[in-house]
């Protein structure tokens, strides 16, 4: 049975990226639940339930990370590096998804220890694959680390998908 508890972090600080990710998993019938923080610091808070988040349970953890570079406060390979240091969160699966197409940063991405980089399509029926796609791939297909099983960490269930059909 597919449950719609695994909760996907959406790092990003453009209100019309935000818009068109949300609308893109809307479309592609992934209705898992989605947090949006608009800043490096904020998703700090989120994952180390501190600041805003200090009242959320830090038994429960995204499923996945889709982080944004540019990010105000603190930009997101500094979120990613802080994410790979702390115990709670290195396995945690991150994929980048941004507009940068500099090669510094998806070689300085993958070092810090990103799981993919996706640039974001402009076209939103290319975004609106490329959501569905993510979704499948990390949200289904993809085999969690063994570490999100141990006491101290939430392990849920995958992506859920709307019964609806998703080539409307």
């Amino acid at each position: 049975m597919i449950r719609k508890d695994h909760i996907i972090l959406l790092v990003e600080d453009n209100a019309d990226d935000i818009e068109l990710t949300l609308r893109a998993f809307q479309k592609s019938n992934i209705v898992n639940e989605i947090v949006v923080v608009k800043d490096g610091q904020e998703a700090l808070d989120y994952l180390f339930v501190a600041g805003a988040y200090a009242a959320r349970d830090p038994m429960v953890m995204p499923y996945v990370i889709l982080l944004d570079l540019n990010l105000p406060r603190i930009n997101g390979l500094e979120v990613l590096r802080r994410t790979r240091a702390d115990a709670r969160t290195k396995r945690l699966p991150v994929v980048i998804l941004t507009t940068s197409s500099e090669e510094a940063d998806v070689i300085g991405s993958y070092d810090l220890g990103a799981n993919s980089y996706v640039r974001k399509p402009v076209d939103f029926a290319q975004f609106a694959e490329a959501a569905l796609q993510l979704g499948l791939y990390w949200l289904v297909l993809n085999e969690p680390s063994p570490m999100r099983q141990q006491p101290g960490i939430h392990l849920s269930t995958p992506l859920a998908v709307s019964p609806r059909d998703n080539h409307r």
